[in-house]
């Protein structure tokens, strides 16, 4: 199971028009795949030589970032058509895991039944919305910005039909019939509520946005999806506001130019792992303190640390470092339920490591400085990481080391000469973004280029072959992320307009301690929304609503940042809601259930260094200023 391919995929029967629709399928998909992959690599070349113009030639390309803007809308939709088509949407299946077959048969089909409803009901606007569009002329380009706006329509479109050869390639159709009937009754019975539900007032924000959201939510719905249908459902039932609204705000989401770091630092992420360079950390760490007791749980600790936050993905982190560090764990004496509670710590407590991917779409969408974020991140991940030492330390007091020999200066020398490379890159990112030498979009590309030529020059490893499956899988999971990101905007934009913000500010300004108040309720806040929403979605939906009151109440930005993103990691890897433990279980094939008696330890030791991160303001904000 896994925070972002939580989907069970229904068998597909031989015959019959189950085998014609997975042809249909298997024909749209790759055509979609392979533009979506040019794509990819057309935005590496795009910015990577805005990068090179700008800096080394000194002759800025003004229509790069222009392009790059439209090009990105088109790669979010096509994306989140192939992560719809996989089954590959951020979904919480904690339910859908733990009902019978049957249940589970239709659940899956109701997911992409609700799916293809707003699908229906969003799609004439989406097309409106673009040829409204098409009299706005880019700045740069001077083309009509319908070129970027179609991206919109079309990529609905095209979920559509993924989702119709999905429900056609189920293997019963008796499940499929009933997720549709269920669809089509709760759709008529709010059309027929609707005049009842206007005098509601505010009452409709907790109809729509916990009644609604959470009926989806729980019923397995990807998360994009439930947002999209609350809000959806909130403005065409409850106000006068044109739906047209909606799709600007879906696109404002999915707009932002600094999401556009999401795809790259995805793709550079893959790299790492195929090029050796994540293997040559670990080894060189495994050398460092192999034999000290508790060693390669410190040495997890340690590669997480300077691994963490490239790929995008914390499920992606663990894949590059489960199989390396396991096997040797296990062959020590290490419990697997163990391994797989601190490693799913590890994701909580790497959650602020730059270049995240979570601090990039905190910064864009609260605007806070990304160059402080990234500041701001190291010192509190290394605090949280020493509270985990301190759990690994007791409960490895008593290994028996007797078996494991010393490595000697020379091949720990040897090993830290071929990991430094690798070792230097988070530095080298981190420096080109602080220092102004290209921004957190940009500088991306200048992770990808040393990752290519260290793969090329320095390691030897690069297989040609795998880069078309990563293009393709970066795509997919940038869509999967950015459509939530509209999903999201687009509610925040309805609970905004509400009133909601204005009550939020006066409940949590209310809340007795002040500064102090406000951050404890916002740690158990987070910690619920991280459990059950997944990190990005509960940023983007309530960072642009809490960040002016943490700012009005004088919690520094950059601190909040780290307390809200500590917080959201705890709930997000802590069972037995957070779907990030059960990712790292799926990494590591360790059942989920011998974990828990060593997790809640874990969990402990990271309220702990979070509590420490809350208290001392200066462990986030003290190297602003150099």
């Amino acid at each position: 199971m896994d925070a972002h391919a939580a989907t069970i995929s229904p068998p597909i029967p031989l015959t019959g028009i189950g085998r014609l629709a997975d042809r249909f399928d298997r024909g749209l998909g790759g055509f979609v795949e392979i533009v979506a992959a040019i794509i990819v690599l057309a935005e590496i070349l795009i910015l990577g030589a805005g990068v090179a113009a700008r800096y080394v030639f000194h002759a800025p390309l003004v229509w790069s970032d222009e392009l790059a803007s439209i090009l990105f809308l088109w790669l979010s939709m096509l994306g989140a058509v192939i992560a719809l088509r996989r089954g590959e949407h951020m979904r919480m299946t904690g339910l859908v895991s733990r009902v019978s077959p049957n249940v589970r048969m239709v659940l899956e089909a109701l997911a992409i039944t609700a799916a293809i409803a707003f699908l229906l009901m969003i799609l004439p606007h989406a097309l409106e919305y673009a040829e409204e569009e098409n009299f706005i002329v880019t700045p740069a380009l001077e083309i009509s910005n319908a070129w970027r706006a179609s991206a919109l329509p079309a990529g609905m479109a095209l979920m559509l039909v993924a989702a119709g050869f999905r429900l056609l390639r189920f293997g019963s159709l008796k499940p499929v019939l009933l997720a549709i009937g269920i669809t089509a009754a709760l759709v008529l019975l709010f059309w027929l509520l609707g005049p009842a539900l206007k005098p509601l007032g505010k009452f409709n924000l907790v109809v729509f946005f916990v009644g609604v959201v959470a009926l989806n939510v729980f019923s397995g719905v990807p998360i994009a999806f439930s947002f999209a249908l609350a809000t959806f459902g909130y403005l065409s039932l409850t106000t006068s506001t044109p739906l047209l609204v909606m799709v600007g705000r879906l696109d404002e989401g999915m707009s932002h130019l600094i999401l556009l770091a999401v795809p790259l630092f995805i793709f550079l992420g893959a790299l790492i792992e195929m090029t050796g360079m994540a293997r040559a950390m670990i080894q060189f760490l495994a050398s460092l303190l192999g034999h000290v007791r508790g060693g390669l749980s410190y040495v997890l600790i340690g590669a997480m640390y300077l691994v963490s936050g490239i790929s995008g993905s914390k499920i992606a982190d663990m894949a590059a470092i489960a199989p390396v560090l396991f096997p040797e764990m296990q062959k020590r004496g290490a419990k697997p339920g163990d391994l797989v509670a601190l490693l799913s710590a590890t994701g909580a407590q790497t959650e602020t490591i730059p270049p995240s991917i979570v601090l990039i779409t905190i910064g864009s969408v609260t605007g806070v400085s990304i160059a402080a974020l990234f500041t701001g991140g190291m010192l509190p991940a290394l605090v949280l990481g020493l509270a985990l030492c301190v759990v690994v330390w007791w409960r490895y007091r008593g290994e028996d080391l007797s078996h494991v020999l010393r490595q000697s200066k020379g091949e720990i020398t040897r090993l830290a000469l071929i990991a430094l490379p690798a070792i230097a890159l988070p530095f080298v990112i981190r420096a080109a973004v602080v220092e102004g030498v290209a921004t957190a979009t940009e500088v991306s590309t200048i992770g990808i280029a040393y990752a290519v030529l260290a793969g090329l020059l320095l390691y030897r490893q690069f297989d040609w072959r795998r880069l078309p499956k990563m293009l393709i899988e970066t795509a997919s999971l940038t869509g999967a992320i950015i459509f939530i990101v509209g999903s999201a905007t687009a509610m925040a934009w309805g609970l905004t307009q509400s009133g909601f913000s204005q009550d939020l500010a006066r409940a949590m300004a209310a809340v007795p301690g002040g500064a102090w108040g406000f951050l404890g309720i916002s740690v158990v806040a987070f910690v619920i929304l991280g459990s059950v929403l997944e990190g990005i979605p509960a940023i983007v939906l309530f960072g642009p609503l809490l960040f002016p009151i943490a700012k009005q109440v004088g919690v520094h930005e950059v601190h909040y940042s780290m307390v809200v993103i500590f917080a959201m990691g705890i709930g997000l890897f802590a069972p037995p809601f957070g779907v990030g433990y059960y990712g790292a279980c799926a990494i590591s094939k360790i059942n989920p259930d011998e974990g828990l008696k060593y997790v809640w330890g874990y969990i402990l030791a990271l309220l702990i260094g979070l509590a420490i991160v809350v208290a001392v303001p200066w462990l986030s904000t003290g190297f602003l200023r150099f």
